[in-house]
Formats: structure tokens, C-alpha cells, sequence
């Protein structure tokens, strides 16, 4: 870059190396340090304005690329480049549906490597440019983003940052071995960073390799509040702790290990977020009380999502009210929650996309349950697929969890082909989790298949080898009894 600081080229490149590892804040105080030892470093304000983005400060995000747009004179046609792509970005980002501004940010990024070919940061934002969201940190890396990344790794042999976004990009296309592979070069390379070791455990996990994936979730969350305390900062204002800690929690769930999921998807509920997806995703705490056959708590929980400013939230909180009176046979709130619902997403600027399939899954399983039977099958069915469908490691666990809550519904109602049905989808999804087991164990045992419930609850029982010793559905398969209910 264009500075005569060694000390300011230093911060700079820890600044670039903590926004590669999700690690906002500490990216934030590199690219200060960096400034303050050479005001006119041009790129630092490029690096704000990522960090202040993710920090979710977009005024300062806007200013930090309008210093550097008016340092650019100063500095090198190579430096200018970036500027001006990450420009053409933040348009992008701004105007998320006008296609133009996505394809002139790539183009743009296209000029750049073209001139400058050996420059990783250039090609690294442009795999990242190929997913549809302008947005995107690599997180959402798309099969065309990999030729960018492993050209990245030709240019700097093993580089982290390309393995990082490398296991994002596998994990999207289904490709576990090689996400795995290389969340696990990341992980190595970058073993005191959280979302290092948080990354290899869930391509661990989504690799039928619970255990090992509960290690790496439990030592980022170590490394999280290690931090947390030697420098003292708040744990809401990081975004990857309550995220590790809903993985840690969906791991221990997994494996059977209610004891340890519970208290920690509690500690997640209860941090504030200004991430409207984490916010969502609070619905998980009253999803598992009521899974664990504890509806009232899980009504109480919901309330406090439907407290919440946020018209998205608020619809969620709805819809896990309504799944919670379901349970106790309160149709008519029911009804209410889920027209409650309907209107706050009607309501809603932006972000409806995060409640819909939990809505029709809600609507689904009232018809289910008020004898409209088939067109009850047909939404939930719908909802099912759709969660199958997106893309992520939180996502991919929601699936296994709501179809695991679909199936309950419909072996509690008596609908034992849609019971089977739905544990054939839970075996698609995921044919090593216990509950898949389980479920296709009740449904032949009801059917009078002896052999085949005695296999499957036989499996349920390995697989909840490390569950609590108290886990009512494992003494339920090791008896090999149907649940009276």
C-alpha cells in the first residue's frame, strides 16, 4: 500500500486477517491503529467499512468509504481499484434487487484482477461477488465462487482465508469431504480464532461426527468468553458468540444431551441482538420446550418474541404461540396466533422470508389437527421441503428438528401414513440421527412390522449412546413401547 509506516501496513493486515475470521470488532481496532499511524492510509477506510457494516453501523460504514473515495487521488491505480469496487458494492448492498449494480461490482473486480492477477484480496471478493446477495461475507459462497478461491490459493499457497471461504462454498454444493477438509486446514491455521474452530465443528457434525463437532463448538465458546473477559466486551456486541452457542446447544440436542442443550439455547434467548436473523432464531428455545413436552413454558417464551419491536419477530413469536396451543388442544387461540402472524409479516419492511415456512407449517398443522386432514398433509409437507431446501449449518439442524416436531404432531393425532411419511423425509435428511430412528420405529411398530421396529429402535438406542441416562424417548426405544400419547 501506499504508506512509509511498517507499524500502519502491520494493523492493516491484521485488520484484513480478522475480517477473513468474522471477528468484527477486533477488525474495527486494527484498521484504527493502522489510521493512527498513517492518517492517509486509503484502505484502512475500506476496512471500516466492512467492519462497520457488520457491526451493523451503516452511517459509519457510508463514511468510512466516502474517506477513502477522497484519499484515492493520493494513492496507487492498484489501490484505487479496491476502493472503487467495494464502492460499486455497498451500491450493490443498498439496492440488493437492481441486478445491474451486482454485475458492475463484478465487472469491476473482473478489471481489477485482470490488471493486478496475483492479488488474493481481489480474487477472494470476487468469489465471494458470486453469490446473489451483494452482502455476502462468503458465507454463501456458490459452486462458481470456487475457481476464485483455489486461484487465491495458487497465488498464496494454503492461504486461510481461501480454506475458510473454500468450506463454506463445499458445505453449499453438499460437498462434506471437501468441506470438511478445509475447515479443518482453517481451523488448524487459525486454532485461536472462534469461528476457526466453530467452522470445523460443523462440518464436523454435518460429517456424522457429533462428538467431535461438540469439542470444537465447546472450545470456541471458551475462546468467546476468554475474550470476552480480557477485553472486556459485552457479549451482545459479537455476533458469532450466541450463534456458536445455538450450534453447541443443537449438538448436544442431537446426540441426546437435553441437560446441556437446555441451559445454553436459555443463555442464547436471553442476549439482545441487533441481527434480525439472530433475533429469529430465538424461536429454537420455545421449539425445544415443547419438544421436551413442556408447552406451557414454551407459550411464556414465545411472548417475548412477540414483544419485540420487530413486526418479523414479532410473527415468529406468533407462530410458536400458536404450535404451543396446538399442543394443548386450544385451536381457537391457535387460529388467532396464526392470523396474528399473518398481519405482523403483512406489516413487515423486510426480512418475511424468515417466518413463512414456519406460518404455513403453523397452518398446516391446525388443518392437520381440525380434521381438514389432506390439505393439513399438503402445507406441512410444503413447509418440509422448504426447510430442507436452505442452505446452512443452522438451517440444515432447524429441518431435522421441524420435521422431528411434524412427525409428533401426526403420530399425536393418530395419522400414522403421515407419521411415516415424515420420518422417511427425517430419514433423507439425516438417516444417523437418533430421532430419525425413533420415529421410524413408532411408525412400524404401530404398523405391526416387529423386525423392523426392533431394528430401528435397536439404532435410536446406539446412536443415544451419550444421551442423558434419563431421556425419556431412550427408555421408550429400549423398551421398545409405544408412547401412550
Amino acid at each position: 500500500m501506499t504508506t512509509a509506516s511498517d507499524e500502519a501496513q502491520r494493523f492493516y493486515d491484521q485488520g484484513l486477517s480478522y475480517l477473513h475470521s468474522f471477528v468484527w470488532i477486533e477488525a474495527a481496532r486494527s484498521f484504527h491503529q493502522a489510521l493512527r499511524s498513517d492518517p492517509g492510509l486509503a484502505l484502512a477506510h475500506v476496512g471500516l467499512s466492512y467492519a462497520y457494516l457488520e457491526l451493523n453501523k451503516p452511517d459509519e460504514a457510508r463514511r468510512a468509504i466516502e474517506r477513502a473515495r477522497a484519499l484515492a487521488p493520493k494513492v496507487s491505480d492498484h489501490e484505487r481499484r479496491h476502493i472503487e469496487a467495494r464502492a460499486l458494492q455497498m451500491a450493490a448492498e443498498d439496492n440488493p434487487r437492481d441486478q445491474a449494480r451486482l454485475v458492475a461490482y463484478r465487472q469491476a473486480l473482473d478489471a481489477a484482477i485482470a490488471a493486478f492477477p496475483a492479488d488474493v484480496e481481489l480474487l477472494l471478493k470476487r468469489g465471494m461477488a458470486e453469490s446473489p446477495d451483494p452482502a455476502d461475507r462468503g458465507q454463501g459462497s456458490v459452486a462458481g465462487s470456487v475457481p476464485f478461491f483455489e486461484r487465491a490459493l495458487k497465488a498464496s499457497p494454503n492461504h486461510f482465508a481461501a480454506r475458510h471461504y473454500l468450506a463454506h462454498a463445499a458445505e453449499n454444493a453438499g460437498r462434506m469431504a471437501d468441506a470438511l477438509a478445509h475447515a479443518a486446514s482453517f481451523s488448524t491455521q487459525a486454532s485461536e480464532i472462534p469461528h476457526a474452530r466453530h467452522m470445523h465443528g460443523h462440518e464436523l457434525r454435518r460429517s456424522g461426527r457429533p462428538a467431535e463437532a461438540i469439542v470444537e463448538f465447546e472450545a470456541a465458546d471458551r475462546l468467546q468468553r476468554a475474550y470476552f473477559t480480557r477485553e472486556k466486551v459485552a457479549a451482545e456486541l459479537d455476533w458469532h458468540f450466541p450463534h456458536n452457542l445455538d450450534l453447541l446447544a443443537a449438538s448436544h440436542q442431537y446426540v441426546g444431551q437435553m441437560r446441556k442443550a437446555e441451559p445454553l439455547l436459555k443463555e442464547s434467548f436471553a442476549l439482545p441482538s441487533s441481527l434480525l436473523v439472530q433475533v429469529v432464531n430465538k424461536r429454537e428455545w420455545p421449539a425445544f420446550l415443547l419438544a421436551r413436552n413442556r408447552p406451557a413454558e414454551a407459550l411464556e417464551a414465545a411472548k417475548v418474541l412477540v414483544a419485540h419491536p420487530n413486526p418479523v419477530v414479532q410473527a415468529t413469536g406468533h407462530i410458536e404461540a400458536g404450535f404451543a396451543l396446538l399442543a394443548t388442544k386450544r385451536f381457537g387461540d391457535a387460529a388467532n396466533e396464526s392470523n396474528a402472524a399473518l398481519k405482523a409479516l403483512r406489516g413487515a419492511a423486510d426480512g418475511q422470508a424468515l417466518a413463512v415456512i414456519a406460518l404455513e407449517a403453523l397452518q398446516g398443522e391446525f388443518l392437520l389437527r381440525t380434521a381438514q386432514r389432506e390439505k393439513g398433509r399438503q402445507g406441512m409437507e410444503r413447509a418440509a421441503q422448504k426447510w430442507r431446501a436452505l442452505p446452512g449449518p443452522d438451517a440444515w439442524s432447524q429441518a431435522l428438528f421441524r420435521l422431528e416436531a411434524m412427525a409428533r404432531a401426526a403420530r399425536g393425532v393418530g395419522d400414522w401414513p403421515f407419521a411415516a411419511r415424515l420420518a422417511q423425509l427425517m430419514l433423507e435428511h439425516d438417516a444417523a440421527y437418533a430421532g430419525t430412528h425413533y420415529a421410524l420405529a413408532l411408525v412400524a411398530e404401530h404398523d405391526g412390522n416387529t423386525a423392523t421396529a426392533k431394528r430401528e429402535f435397536d439404532l435410536a438406542v446406539k446412536a443415544w449412546a451419550a444421551a442423558d441416562k434419563d431421556l425419556p424417548e431412550l427408555a421408550l426405544a429400549r423398551r421398545g413401547l409405544t408412547p401412550s400419547k
